[in-house]
Protein backbone atom coordinates (compact mmCIF):
# COMPACT_ATOMS: atom_id res chain seq x y z
CA UNK A 1 0.00 0.00 0.00
CA UNK A 2 1.31 3.83 -0.79
CA UNK A 3 1.77 6.10 1.85
CA UNK A 4 0.52 9.22 1.61
CA UNK A 5 3.75 10.93 3.23
CA UNK A 6 2.24 14.94 2.25
CA UNK A 7 -0.85 13.39 4.77
CA UNK A 8 1.15 11.75 7.43
CA UNK A 9 3.26 14.89 7.92
CA UNK A 10 -0.47 17.09 7.48
CA UNK A 11 -1.88 14.80 10.94
CA UNK A 12 1.82 15.20 12.69
CA UNK A 13 1.36 19.20 12.56
CA UNK A 14 -2.51 18.96 13.33
CA UNK A 15 -1.60 16.23 16.42
CA UNK A 16 0.79 18.80 17.52
CA UNK A 17 -0.87 21.87 17.66
CA UNK A 18 -3.93 20.66 19.21
CA UNK A 19 -2.30 19.58 22.27
CA UNK A 20 -0.30 22.87 22.54
CA UNK A 21 3.17 21.30 21.70
CA UNK A 22 5.70 22.38 19.52
CA UNK A 23 8.51 20.22 17.46
CA UNK A 24 12.47 20.15 17.19
CA UNK A 25 14.02 18.42 14.52
CA UNK A 26 17.24 16.86 15.65
CA UNK A 27 19.09 14.35 13.18
CA UNK A 28 16.64 13.37 11.39
CA UNK A 29 14.14 13.26 14.67
CA UNK A 30 10.89 14.55 15.55
CA UNK A 31 11.40 15.10 19.20
CA UNK A 32 7.71 16.49 20.89
CA UNK A 33 8.52 19.19 23.77
CA UNK A 34 5.62 20.00 26.09
CA UNK A 35 4.74 23.76 26.92
CA UNK A 36 3.96 24.08 30.76
CA UNK A 37 3.29 27.68 32.29
CA UNK A 38 3.58 28.62 35.57
CA UNK A 39 0.71 28.69 37.31
CA UNK A 40 1.55 31.52 40.54
CA UNK A 41 -0.73 30.70 43.60
CA UNK A 42 -2.47 33.51 45.26
CA UNK A 43 -2.32 33.91 49.06
CA UNK A 44 -5.89 34.96 50.05
CA UNK A 45 -7.16 36.44 52.28
CA UNK A 46 -4.09 38.90 54.05
CA UNK A 47 -3.96 41.75 55.68
CA UNK A 48 -1.37 44.07 55.83
CA UNK A 49 -1.07 47.50 58.37
CA UNK A 50 1.32 50.08 59.78
CA UNK A 51 2.97 50.13 62.81
CA UNK A 52 2.84 47.63 65.78
CA UNK A 53 -0.81 48.76 66.27
CA UNK A 54 -1.55 47.08 63.19
CA UNK A 55 -1.52 43.75 65.20
CA UNK A 56 -4.92 44.51 67.11
CA UNK A 57 -6.12 46.54 63.88
CA UNK A 58 -5.28 43.10 61.50
CA UNK A 59 -7.17 40.75 64.73
CA UNK A 60 -10.25 42.47 64.13
CA UNK A 61 -10.18 42.66 60.48
CA UNK A 62 -9.54 38.67 60.14
CA UNK A 63 -12.51 38.08 62.12
CA UNK A 64 -14.49 39.48 58.79
CA UNK A 65 -11.60 37.96 56.17
CA UNK A 66 -11.68 34.92 57.48
CA UNK A 67 -15.12 34.11 57.23
CA UNK A 68 -15.28 34.80 53.74
CA UNK A 69 -15.88 38.92 54.24
CA UNK A 70 -15.37 41.67 51.99
CA UNK A 71 -11.77 43.76 52.14
CA UNK A 72 -13.83 46.77 52.60
CA UNK A 73 -15.45 46.00 55.60
CA UNK A 74 -12.51 44.57 57.44
CA UNK A 75 -10.43 47.71 56.54
CA UNK A 76 -12.73 50.03 58.31
CA UNK A 77 -13.67 47.43 60.94
CA UNK A 78 -9.62 47.17 61.51
CA UNK A 79 -8.60 50.75 61.92
CA UNK A 80 -11.42 51.73 64.12
CA UNK A 81 -9.49 49.36 66.76
CA UNK A 82 -7.05 51.76 66.47
CA UNK A 83 -9.46 54.69 66.50
CA UNK A 84 -10.91 53.59 69.81
CA UNK A 85 -7.68 53.10 71.46
CA UNK A 86 -7.13 56.08 73.91
CA UNK A 87 -3.22 54.64 74.73
CA UNK A 88 -2.72 55.41 70.78
CA UNK A 89 -1.92 59.13 70.73
CA UNK A 90 -1.07 59.55 66.97
CA UNK A 91 -5.37 58.22 65.67
CA UNK A 92 -8.53 58.72 66.90
CA UNK A 93 -9.69 59.41 70.84
CA UNK A 94 -6.47 60.30 72.43
CA UNK A 95 -4.46 61.19 69.55
CA UNK A 96 -2.03 64.69 69.85
CA UNK A 97 -3.94 67.70 69.80
CA UNK A 98 -2.39 71.13 67.25
CA UNK A 99 -0.92 73.87 68.77
CA UNK A 100 -4.17 75.40 69.52
CA UNK A 101 -5.15 72.18 71.84
CA UNK A 102 -7.67 70.74 69.22
CA UNK A 103 -7.73 67.26 68.22
CA UNK A 104 -8.13 67.42 64.46
CA UNK A 105 -8.76 63.82 62.46
CA UNK A 106 -8.01 62.28 58.28
CA UNK A 107 -9.37 59.44 57.05
CA UNK A 108 -10.01 58.05 53.54
CA UNK A 109 -11.30 54.61 52.48
CA UNK A 110 -11.21 53.07 49.08
CA UNK A 111 -13.11 49.67 47.72
CA UNK A 112 -12.43 47.27 44.76
CA UNK A 113 -14.65 49.50 42.49
CA UNK A 114 -12.27 52.66 43.17
CA UNK A 115 -15.05 53.95 45.15
CA UNK A 116 -13.96 56.27 48.04
CA UNK A 117 -14.68 59.02 50.62
CA UNK A 118 -12.34 60.84 52.96
CA UNK A 119 -12.97 63.95 55.82
CA UNK A 120 -10.31 66.07 56.92
CA UNK A 121 -10.07 68.34 60.03
CA UNK A 122 -12.52 66.33 61.42
CA UNK A 123 -13.22 67.19 65.27
CA UNK A 124 -15.25 65.91 67.98
CA UNK A 125 -16.14 62.37 66.31
CA UNK A 126 -14.21 59.06 67.22
CA UNK A 127 -14.45 57.30 63.92
CA UNK A 128 -13.44 59.05 61.33
CA UNK A 129 -13.08 56.22 58.91
CA UNK A 130 -16.38 55.08 59.26
CA UNK A 131 -17.61 58.88 58.36
CA UNK A 132 -15.58 58.56 55.62
CA UNK A 133 -17.57 55.71 54.38
CA UNK A 134 -20.74 57.20 54.80
CA UNK A 135 -19.13 59.66 52.27
CA UNK A 136 -18.61 57.31 49.87
CA UNK A 137 -21.33 55.68 50.24
CA UNK A 138 -24.44 58.46 50.67
CA UNK A 139 -22.89 61.51 48.97
CA UNK A 140 -22.11 62.68 45.89
CA UNK A 141 -18.93 63.75 46.86
CA UNK A 142 -15.29 61.65 47.95
CA UNK A 143 -14.16 64.47 50.94
CA UNK A 144 -15.87 66.47 53.40
CA UNK A 145 -13.37 68.74 55.51
CA UNK A 146 -13.92 70.67 58.71
CA UNK A 147 -17.40 72.13 60.01
CA UNK A 148 -19.11 70.26 56.80
CA UNK A 149 -18.01 67.00 57.91
CA UNK A 150 -19.04 67.33 61.30
CA UNK A 151 -22.30 68.18 60.32
CA UNK A 152 -22.23 65.28 57.65
CA UNK A 153 -21.20 62.76 60.99
CA UNK A 154 -23.53 64.30 63.03
CA UNK A 155 -26.91 63.76 60.80
CA UNK A 156 -25.73 60.36 60.03
CA UNK A 157 -26.14 59.70 63.72
CA UNK A 158 -22.71 60.00 64.93
CA UNK A 159 -21.93 61.14 68.93
CA UNK A 160 -19.63 63.74 69.52
CA UNK A 161 -17.62 63.41 72.20
CA UNK A 162 -14.52 65.25 73.95
CA UNK A 163 -11.29 63.35 72.13
CA UNK A 164 -8.70 65.11 74.36
CA UNK A 165 -7.76 62.75 77.03
CA UNK A 166 -5.96 63.57 80.38
CA UNK A 167 -2.83 62.22 79.11
CA UNK A 168 -2.60 63.62 75.87
CA UNK A 169 -4.28 66.88 77.63
CA UNK A 170 -0.90 66.76 80.01
CA UNK A 171 1.68 66.53 77.11
CA UNK A 172 -0.15 69.09 75.24
CA UNK A 173 0.43 72.05 78.41
CA UNK A 174 4.15 70.31 78.44
CA UNK A 175 4.56 71.02 75.20
CA UNK A 176 3.20 74.73 75.66
CA UNK A 177 6.35 75.56 77.53
CA UNK A 178 8.53 75.05 74.45
CA UNK A 179 6.03 75.05 71.55
CA UNK A 180 8.91 73.46 69.24
CA UNK A 181 7.11 72.00 66.16
CA UNK A 182 9.31 68.91 65.67
CA UNK A 183 7.59 65.90 64.08
CA UNK A 184 10.15 63.15 64.15
CA UNK A 185 7.14 60.39 63.74
CA UNK A 186 9.40 57.80 65.20
CA UNK A 187 9.85 59.15 68.38
CA UNK A 188 7.13 61.67 69.13
CA UNK A 189 4.41 59.15 67.66
CA UNK A 190 3.80 56.11 65.26
CA UNK A 191 1.80 57.99 63.36
CA UNK A 192 -1.04 56.84 60.68
CA UNK A 193 -2.39 53.51 60.99
CA UNK A 194 -3.08 52.19 57.16
CA UNK A 195 -4.49 49.01 56.10
CA UNK A 196 -4.92 46.95 52.75
CA UNK A 197 -6.62 43.48 52.83
CA UNK A 198 -6.93 41.15 49.83
CA UNK A 199 -10.15 38.94 50.45
CA UNK A 200 -10.98 35.33 49.14
CA UNK A 201 -12.57 36.73 46.06
CA UNK A 202 -9.90 38.59 45.18
CA UNK A 203 -10.89 42.22 45.93
CA UNK A 204 -8.66 44.39 47.58
CA UNK A 205 -9.97 48.09 49.94
CA UNK A 206 -7.81 49.66 52.04
CA UNK A 207 -8.44 52.64 55.01
CA UNK A 208 -6.31 55.08 56.44
CA UNK A 209 -6.52 57.39 59.64
CA UNK A 210 -5.00 59.53 61.90
CA UNK A 211 -4.60 62.67 64.35
CA UNK A 212 -1.98 63.86 61.95
CA UNK A 213 1.12 65.23 63.45
CA UNK A 214 1.63 66.10 66.90
CA UNK A 215 1.19 69.86 67.67
CA UNK A 216 0.68 71.03 63.95
CA UNK A 217 -0.92 73.79 62.74
CA UNK A 218 -4.75 74.57 63.26
CA UNK A 219 -6.37 73.83 59.89
CA UNK A 220 -3.29 71.35 58.74
CA UNK A 221 -4.35 68.67 56.70
CA UNK A 222 -1.70 65.78 55.68
CA UNK A 223 -1.44 62.92 53.18
CA UNK A 224 -4.04 60.32 54.90
CA UNK A 225 -7.16 61.54 53.60
CA UNK A 226 -5.90 61.70 50.23
CA UNK A 227 -6.58 59.55 47.70
CA UNK A 228 -3.71 58.59 45.86
CA UNK A 229 -1.29 60.42 48.84
CA UNK A 230 -1.90 58.20 51.77
CA UNK A 231 -3.52 55.28 49.77
CA UNK A 232 -4.15 54.20 46.37
CA UNK A 233 -5.48 51.09 45.01
CA UNK A 234 -6.44 49.43 41.56
CA UNK A 235 -8.06 46.16 41.93
CA UNK A 236 -6.24 44.80 38.56
CA UNK A 237 -3.24 45.73 40.38
CA UNK A 238 -2.87 46.22 43.84
CA UNK A 239 -2.74 48.78 47.05
CA UNK A 240 -0.78 51.09 48.81
CA UNK A 241 -0.60 53.28 51.82
CA UNK A 242 1.99 55.83 53.46
CA UNK A 243 2.63 56.85 56.91
CA UNK A 244 5.32 59.58 57.83
CA UNK A 245 5.45 63.25 57.25
CA UNK A 246 2.33 63.53 54.75
CA UNK A 247 3.67 66.75 53.25
CA UNK A 248 6.70 64.77 51.66
CA UNK A 249 4.43 62.56 50.73
CA UNK A 250 1.90 64.83 49.38
CA UNK A 251 4.74 66.34 47.25
CA UNK A 252 5.04 63.23 45.09
CA UNK A 253 1.68 61.61 45.06
CA UNK A 254 3.22 58.46 46.77
CA UNK A 255 0.61 55.94 46.92
CA UNK A 256 -0.48 56.22 43.51
CA UNK A 257 3.14 56.00 42.19
CA UNK A 258 4.10 52.70 44.14
CA UNK A 259 0.62 51.39 42.45
CA UNK A 260 1.55 52.40 39.28
CA UNK A 261 5.56 50.74 39.61
CA UNK A 262 3.70 47.94 40.28
CA UNK A 263 1.31 48.03 37.32
CA UNK A 264 4.52 47.99 35.68
CA UNK A 265 5.55 45.05 37.32
CA UNK A 266 7.86 45.65 39.97
CA UNK A 267 7.33 43.81 43.75
CA UNK A 268 5.77 45.73 46.05
CA UNK A 269 8.71 45.66 47.88
CA UNK A 270 10.52 47.11 44.82
CA UNK A 271 8.08 49.85 43.80
CA UNK A 272 8.06 51.43 47.91
CA UNK A 273 11.83 51.53 47.92
CA UNK A 274 11.77 53.35 44.65
CA UNK A 275 9.46 56.02 45.44
CA UNK A 276 10.77 56.23 48.98
CA UNK A 277 14.11 56.77 46.78
CA UNK A 278 12.38 59.28 45.10
CA UNK A 279 11.55 61.32 48.01
CA UNK A 280 14.86 61.32 49.50
CA UNK A 281 15.94 62.69 46.00
CA UNK A 282 13.93 65.43 46.24
CA UNK A 283 13.71 66.37 50.16
CA UNK A 284 18.16 65.36 50.71
CA UNK A 285 18.20 69.15 50.36
CA UNK A 286 15.08 70.31 52.16
CA UNK A 287 14.50 71.76 55.47
CA UNK A 288 12.16 68.96 56.55
CA UNK A 289 15.51 66.53 56.04
CA UNK A 290 16.73 66.52 59.84
CA UNK A 291 13.68 64.77 61.17
CA UNK A 292 11.99 63.75 57.52
CA UNK A 293 10.32 59.94 57.73
CA UNK A 294 8.33 58.23 54.93
CA UNK A 295 7.01 54.65 55.18
CA UNK A 296 5.13 52.58 53.07
CA UNK A 297 3.26 49.06 52.53
CA UNK A 298 2.02 47.86 49.29
CA UNK A 299 0.10 44.66 48.47
CA UNK A 300 -0.62 43.17 44.78
CA UNK A 301 -3.39 40.74 43.71
CA UNK A 302 -1.38 37.68 44.21
CA UNK A 303 -1.59 38.63 47.71
CA UNK A 304 2.88 39.44 47.61
CA UNK A 305 3.11 42.34 50.13
CA UNK A 306 6.50 44.76 50.65
CA UNK A 307 7.44 47.65 52.42
CA UNK A 308 10.38 49.99 52.84
CA UNK A 309 11.12 53.34 54.54
CA UNK A 310 13.56 56.44 54.18
CA UNK A 311 14.73 55.99 58.26
CA UNK A 312 14.78 53.11 60.49
CA UNK A 313 12.05 52.24 62.94
CA UNK A 314 9.33 51.77 60.64
CA UNK A 315 7.10 48.09 60.92
CA UNK A 316 4.22 47.07 60.09
CA UNK A 317 1.43 43.86 61.04
CA UNK A 318 0.59 40.99 58.29
CA UNK A 319 -1.78 38.27 58.97
CA UNK A 320 -2.81 35.52 56.34
CA UNK A 321 -3.67 31.91 56.90
CA UNK A 322 -0.28 30.30 56.57
CA UNK A 323 1.72 32.58 58.73
CA UNK A 324 -0.70 34.01 61.15
CA UNK A 325 -0.46 37.78 62.81
CA UNK A 326 2.97 38.89 63.08
CA UNK A 327 4.91 42.15 62.99
CA UNK A 328 7.69 42.97 60.38
CA UNK A 329 10.26 45.52 60.10
CA UNK A 330 10.41 47.37 56.86
CA UNK A 331 13.72 47.86 54.92
CA UNK A 332 14.91 51.29 55.17
CA UNK A 333 17.13 53.57 53.22
CA UNK A 334 19.19 55.26 56.06
CA UNK A 335 19.32 55.23 59.84
CA UNK A 336 18.43 57.71 62.47
CA UNK A 337 21.39 59.91 63.71
CA UNK A 338 22.07 59.91 67.34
Amino acid sequence: MKINTKYCYVSLFLILTTFGCNTNEKEGETTVIKEEKEIKKSIKPIVISTWNHGIAANEEAWKILSKGGNALDAVEQGVRVTEADPKNQSVGIGGFPDREGNVTLDACIMDHNSNCGAVSFLQHIKHPISVARKVMEETPHVMLTGQGALQFALNQGFEKENLLTPETKKAYEEWLQKSNYKPVINIENHDTISMLALDEDGNISGACTTSGAAWKMHGRVGDSPIIGAGLFLDNEVGAAAATGLGEAVIRTAGSAMVVELMRQGKSPAEACKEIVERIYNKHKNHKDMEYLQVGFIALNKNGEYGGYSLRSGFNYAINDIEKGNRLEDAAFKMAWEN
